[in-house]
């Protein structure tokens, strides 16, 4: 049944059929054919349940703030002042690009979002400035899929509705490795640019005083991330409640800088209906599919097989890791956790692992899958941005970051207080 299940998947996907409408297939499928019970009695209570849900109020919020961040120039201002704080390193901009990329993360909580900002402000600086553009785009669409990790993250947000754990022990538990994997890709740009110092473009330096001077620019962003992930820590609001207070916020900075607008409103909130109704369907279709997937009995037929292999804890975690790079190609990231959350995690459970730990790692899997051809949605982005060059460009320039959350990978398993230490000394 699971081969079934995956060739039925793989197939209406490249028909370019919405995932979130595959989902509902999927689960039309199985009840048809493989479930003994008459699920779509209830599917309409389902779909209800699954959507009314106060958790899930968070995800347009945190889309409405990026959007608003974004569109009223907050994101150009930020670029230019980070560009005049790292700029001096083997690299020069593209450094700028990961910088701004990770501030960015820390409020949007969407890797697309974050992508599509920085790609827009900073590609014509690199056809300016003459930037090897297989470098600079790898580092854009690499640097966009840290809004799933740093804190507030959309992609977080379900998994713990999804697996019904903390929210906010998952939000601590992404800060460390989400920095660490920003500073993995600074790292490797320098090498890259020290060895071929013509990839990077020409370092710049700024004076002192002019970069004082950018700090103010950065402020605001950063009280904006202090206040969102400060109140849900102290436990002075929830995540939504959080996500709330920071859409205000962010209207404030945006008057501040003179970017509000009735023309900014209109597209902030088209913006978030179109993502926040994307997500939602692929929510909901992924629950009626996790619902025909546990009456017919598959999630216990793979339990059952990946216990009948005989592995070692740690083994079983590496098959799982293996199979989350595969499914990672072909299939788009929210999807990919979704479908296999309510499969995968109470096999990792069983076996004694945290799950703060193992979404953490899932995590960075899906990442991976974000700049992975055919499907990593980071690449279109980036190369939707362009204003030449091909594809393969920046599918070859996101090669050095896809060793770096490799190694993230390998970091974590071997090192799980990387994830839990913040989660555990905070309790």
């Amino acid at each position: 049944m699971i081969g079934y299940l995956t060739f039925g998947l793989l197939a209406l996907l490249s028909l370019s059929i919405p995932v979130g409408i595959v989902l509902f297939l999927l689960g039309f499928g199985i009840d048809t054919f493989f479930s003994p019970f008459p699920l779509m009695k209830g599917l309409g209570n389902l779909v209800w349940s699954t959507s009314n849900n106060a958790t899930l109020i968070a995800i347009p919020f945190f889309v409405l703030l990026g959007e608003i961040l974004v569109r009223s120039g907050i994101a150009t201002r930020t670029y230019a002042a980070l560009d005049r704080w790292v700029s001096w390193l083997p690299g020069g901009l593209v450094h700028a690009n990961i910088a701004t990329a990770t501030m960015f993360s820390a409020t949007s909580g969407s890797s697309v979002a974050t992508a599509a900002t920085v790609a827009t402000v900073a590609m014509p600086q690199a056809e300016k400035l003459g930037y090897d553009p297989k470098l600079f785009s790898g580092a854009i669409a690499a640097g966009g899929t840290l809004g799933i990790m740093i804190p507030p993250s959309i992609n977080l947000i379900v998994y713990g509705f999804l697996t019904q754990t903390s929210i906010p022990r998952l939000f601590l538990a992404g800060l460390l490795p989400g920095i660490g994997l920003a500073l993995a890709f600074v790292v490797i740009t320098m090498i890259i640019c020290a060895i071929r110092p013509g990839l990077g473009g020409e370092r710049r330096f700024f004076p002192f005083a002019e970069m004082l001077r950018a700090l103010a620019e950065l402020i605001p962003i950063i009280l904006l991330f202090t206040v969102i992930i400060g109140s849900i820590y102290n436990g002075w609001a929830t995540p939504t409640e959080a996500a709330a207070v920071g859409v205000a916020g962010a209207i404030v900075i945006a008057a501040i800088f003179g970017g509000v607008s009735l023309q900014m409103f209109s597209q902030s909130i088209l913006g978030t209906v179109k993502i926040t109704s994307m997500i939602m369907l692929v929510v909901i279709g992924a629950s009626f599919l996790n619902f025909t997937l546990a009456s017919a009995g598959i999630g216990r037929e793979l339990q059952a097989f990946i216990g009948g292999l005989g592995l070692s804890p740690l083994m079983t975690i590496l098959v799982i890791v293996c199979i989350y790079i595969v499914l990672g190609f072909f299939i788009e990231t929210l999807s990919l956790m979704v479908v296999t959350i309510p499969i995968i995690v109470p096999i990792v459970v069983e076996m004694g692992y945290d799950p703060i730990w193992f979404g953490i790692l899932m995590i960075v899997l899906i990442e991976m899958a974000l700049i992975t051809p055919p499907v990593g949605l980071n690449l279109y982005v980036v190369q939707g941005a362009r204003k030449s060059g091909t594809m393969s460009e920046v599918m070859l320039g996101t090669i050095p970051y896809i060793l770096a959350m490799l190694a993230m990978a390998a970091a974590l398993i071997v090192v799980p207080d990387i994830a839990l230490f913040l989660p555990n000394a905070l309790e």
